[in-house]
């Protein structure tokens, strides 16, 4: 697919589980079972797979990831990286701070980000306050814009779940993407109506449901308690109390067998679910080990779901309401 100036692969690698332990007062925020050298062999198992694009925040291991990616691709300036601004870190006690919302945030937290990386350009700036107010991201864009016209930004978006907050920043110049939560038993159709309509690129963040979608998690497996899906956080509702949530696994259960058309492992058909809802959707899934990132580099030889698939997947998956407000998630 055509990103931001050049043909890249449709999928990328979400880089929030190699960044590790990183915390909320007592509350942790990360994933367990990270090791630095196997996160880099993980990068470059990416790369060798055709994966380009990476997807890290300061806020993944509070300042971590970047600093792993810095190591990672060294010399490979052909590698796209999207990184976030928004959430104050302290890379010490690996503690996220408050929301960032003052302007005047925003080309420090540019600077420190280029620092970390190790680069001179972010391609790809996304504001990471999913549920700030339009007139105050319009104003911390005003400051992105600026980095933008000096070389330090190359394009700019939003994570959000939020689509008027997405339709009401598209028009911008410079702004290109949207991030957002999807996957096959999460659909969002206001969303994907707004990456139409106005021409963006969406980087689909959970495409596999925090890892329940890989069907690795099943009843009685439990997380651990420094595991971020072991806590009470509202946006894990994948995991309950630390275990798979019973009724997406149902869910899944229902449609395994249409994700696996074809000799496809659950993964790439998630994927390709994804791929087949919209030619614009650019996936990011997470992934710290060879062997995961290797899988699900694999969907590029599938390509998207035939659309009989996805038909019937719809019929099997209660959506519930169209008029469901939009949320964060």
């Amino acid at each position: 697919m055509q990103f931001l100036d050049r043909k890249i692969a449709p999928l990328g690698m979400g880089c929030w589980p190699i960044g590790g332990a990183m915390f909320s007062g007592d509350q942790p925020l990360g994933y367990t079972n990270i090791d630095d050298n196997e996160s880099i062999r993980t990068i470059h198992a990416a790369l060798a797979a055709g994966l380009t694009l990476f997807d890290t925040a300061p806020a993944y291991g509070a300042g971590h990831a970047e600093r792993l990616l810095a190591r990672a691709l060294k010399g490979r300036p052909d590698a796209m990286i999207v990184t976030k601004f928004g959430i104050a870190i302290d890379e010490d006690s690996k503690q996220l701070g408050e929301d960032e919302v003052e302007p005047t945030s925003v080309l420090p937290a540019i600077e420190k980000s280029l620092s970390r990386l190790g680069r001179d350009r972010i391609d790809l700036l996304v504001l990471h306050l999913n549920s700030l107010c339009v007139p105050e991201a319009e104003a911390v864009f005003d400051e992105v814009e600026k980095a933008r016209q000096s070389g330090k930004v190359g394009y700019y978006g939003w994570s959000t779940d939020f689509s008027k907050s997405a339709a009401a920043a598209a028009d911008r110049t410079g702004f290109v993407a949207v991030e957002h939560a999807m996957n096959v038993l999460l659909d969002a159709p206001r969303m994907q109506e707004v990456v139409r309509k106005k021409g963006l690129t969406a980087l689909i963040r959970s495409p596999l449901g925090m890892g329940l979608l890989t069907g690795k998690y099943r009843d009685g497996d439990v997380m651990r308690l420094d595991d971020i899906r072991a806590t009470a956080n509202p946006k894990t509702n994948y995991f309950v109390n630390g275990q798979a949530n019973p009724n997406f696994l149902t869910k899944l259960d229902a449609i395994a067998e249409l994700l696996t058309t074809d000799g496809r492992s659950l993964v790439q058909g998630s994927i390709g679910w994804l791929w087949a809802k919209n030619d614009a959707n650019l996936p990011v899934p997470g992934a710290r080990t060879v062997e995961q990132v290797e899988g699900i580099a694999g969907a590029l030889t599938f390509g998207a779901l035939p659309d009989d698939i996805v038909e019937q997947i719809e019929t099997l998956i209660d959506r519930g309401p169209d008029n469901t407000p939009d949320r964060a998630r």
